[in-house]
Formats: structure tokens, C-alpha cells, sequence
């Protein structure tokens, strides 16, 4: 259909320029300094009654919305957290994160998460460059995290937790599981379904958890006439270390019928190393993890593990930073949450051996 421009009536557009104040227009209305007005917002100086009063009818005047970010990076506060992970890869450290994440964000915070591959130098790298972005706090998950980077974020105000350890000589909220209470979980899981020489492969020595874990085996197994500690075969907490470390276990002792694998992982691994040896996993081995990852549940047999709260952990530890950062945190603590057993496939098919 044509219209004939002529008979429709051509609406009266009324153009309007939208003038938005800045904070030197409110400090000239006001008669004071930029500096002052910053004070008055910011709540950082004493800014007198009457002044307050001029600069509080200067910004209604003027509709003078203040800048939030420019305000936040004015009192170095930008609602962001940065949480340091040794290795993005291990699916521990992903849910741990999603964990952090998802409370973070429930309480208006965004994360920044850097992967530090446990490097110190990179690690160091990381804090230098966020620290000058007004991080308002930090989340380590690594090993690396030292007492001298702790008392410099000490200094420059910036608040931090740790999750398993945290720096010596310096106060700092740790969230971590209690591993070697799952380690002598492990060991008696596997004594009440019949194995009667267990081995373990242990992660590196350096980190509290595969310590803790390594002690918790030997003390449930020292006084076993069994046990020799040629059945400890170090690990690296990665998939092809528990190949490795399986495979020198069966050249030494090829009788073993149970492993206790320090974390998913290595686990995963021994799972590798005894099918390609046609060694039945479940019913001639019996195999136990650490950690609870999901990928445990995919594998054929599923595999048996000692589950940590991994979301609770990190929910934990995201919650305690925002406290410590807004300054609701009464002390530093350390938090030791409950592991549990969830029997699978891996041992539950095992059937013990009648000479033994």
C-alpha cells in the first residue's frame, strides 16, 4: 500500500541534550577541592558538617551519580578475587574452582583464576601483576605460596585464605579434608574385603596432602607381618606416574592384591598399568583413590575412592576470603572437613584368594 506523504503528519521530535555531571562540577557548586568530594564519598578523611552539607545539596542539584568504579579503584575495592591453582588439568582443582565461582558470584564478587603449574617464579608473576589490578583478595590452592609473598600481601593490606596449608609464621585461614583419616579409611576398606598385602603410591613428599596420606597408610599398616616398605612406590599425582609406579610395584611384589593410590589420578593410572598386564581390576586387585573426582564414576570398573567435599571446600574458602575482606572475620582458623568412603566396582567385586 502508498502513502501519499503529504497527508501523514510528520511527528515533532523535541531534542533534549543530557548534560551529566562530573565530580568537578559538584566540587565547584560546593566551593570545595576535588580531593574533598572524594573524601565525602569515599568515607576516607574527615570532611567538617557544613561542608558535607554543601556537597550533599551540590550532588541532589546536580543528579551527580558517583563513577563505581571509579569509586572502587579510588578505595582500591573492585569486587574481584583471584584464586591460585597449581593444576587447572586436575579435575579436583576445576570443581574446587566452580565451587569459588559460583559463591563468589552469589555475593556480588567476581574470580580471576590463574594456573601456576606449582612454579614459584610464576606464581610470584601472578600476585605482582594483580596486586596493582586492586585484587581485593587471593585464594591459594598451591604449594608454592611462600611466607615472604604472605607477608608482603600482609603489608599492602590484602587479605588471603589457603586451602591445605598455609604459609608459616603467618596467620592464615586453611580449609583442607582430613587425608589421613581417609588414608586409614582406605587401608581398612580394603583389610574388611579380604586383601592381605596392600601397596601404596604416594604423591610428592613436598605437598601436606600426600604427606598426610602416605602417614596415614604406614600407620595403619606398620605392625601388619605383611608389610614392607618396599610396597611404598612414589608417585607424581598424575595418570601416567600411577602407570609408572604400578608397574615397578608388580616387578617387586607381583602378589599384591590391593592398591591404595594417593589421589584419582594415580588411581586412574594403576586402573591402566593392571589391564594392560591382564590383571583383573576388582576381582584379583582391589584399587582405591583419593579425592572423589567425577571422572572415577566413567571408568570401567568404576572406581572406588576416599571423596572429599571438594564444592563445600571451596564454597568454604571463597565464603571465609569475602568475610576477611570485608572484614566480618573474627581469627584465622583452620578447618578440617570429613572425607567418606564410596565403595565401587574397583574393590567391591574382589574376591580374596583361598591361600590367603
Amino acid at each position: 500500500m502508498l502513502y501519499d506523504v503529504g497527508m501523514v503528519p510528520i511527528p515533532f521530535f523535541e531534542w533534549r541534550v543530557i548534560v551529566i555531571a562530573t565530580i568537578r562540577d559538584v566540587a565547584k557548586l560546593a566551593g570545595v577541592s576535588v580531593s574533598t568530594i572524594s573524601r565525602y564519598l569515599n568515607k576516607s578523611g574527615y570532611v567538617n558538617v557544613e561542608t558535607e552539607r554543601s556537597i550533599k545539596a551540590a550532588i541532589e542539584k546536580l543528579d551527580y551519580a558517583p563513577n563505581q568504579v571509579a569509586r572502587g579503584l579510588a578505595g582500591k575495592k573492585t569486587n574481584t578475587i583471584a584464586l591460585i591453582l597449581p593444576d587447572i588439568s586436575n579435575l579436583f582443582f576445576s570443581d574446587l574452582a566452580r565451587a569459588v565461582e559460583d559463591v563468589a558470584a552469589t555475593y556480588g564478587y567476581t574470580v580471576i583464576l590463574g594456573n601456576s603449574d606449582d612454579q614459584a617464579d610464576k606464581e610470584k608473576r601472578y600476585i605482582e601483576t594483580l596486586k596493582k589490578k586492586y585484587i581485593d583478595g587471593f585464594i591459594f590452592a598451591s604449594q608454592t605460596f611462600s611466607t615472604e609473598e604472605a607477608e608482603m600481601l600482609t603489608k599492602l593490606g590484602i587479605p588471603f585464605v589457603c586451602l591445605d596449608r598455609g604459609p608459616s609464621k603467618e596467620n592464615a585461614s586453611v580449609v583442607r579434608s582430613k587425608n589421613k583419616e581417609g588414608a586409614k579409611l582406605a587401608v581398612q576398606h580394603l583389610l574388611d574385603i579380604g586383601c592381605r598385602k596392600i601397596a601404596h603410591i604416594y604423591g610428592p613428599q613436598q605437598l601436606i596432602t600426600a604427606k598426610d596420606r602416605l602417614i596415614g597408610f604406614e600407620e595403619s599398616v606398620h605392625h601388619s607381618p605383611w608389610f614392607t616398605p618396599t610396597l611404598l612406590e612414589a608417585g607424581d599425582f598424575r595418570i601416567h606416574g600411577g602407570i609408572s609406579a604400578t608397574e615397578r610395584l608388580l616387578e617387586r611384589h607381583p602378589d599384591i592384591d590391593g592398591i591404595f593410590a594417593g589421589n584419582d589420578l594415580m588411581a586412574i593410572g594403576a586402573l591402566k598399568a593392571l589391564s594392560r598386564k591382564g590383571i583383573k581390576v576388582g576381582s584379583d586387585i582391589a584399587v582405591c583413590g583419593f579425592d572423589g573426582i567425577q571422572t572415577t564414576e566413567i571408568m570401567t570398573p568404576e572406581l572406588t575412592t576416599i571423596a572429599q567435599p571438594i564444592y563445600e571446600m571451596g564454597a568454604m574458602i571463597s565464603r571465609l576470603l569475602i568475610k576477611k575482606i570485608e572484614g566480618a572475620l573474627e581469627e584465622d582458623l583452620t578447618y578440617e572437613l570429613d572425607v567418606k568412603l564410596l565403595a565401587r566396582e574397583s574393590t567391591l567385586a574382589f574376591t580374596p584368594k583361598v591361600n590367603q
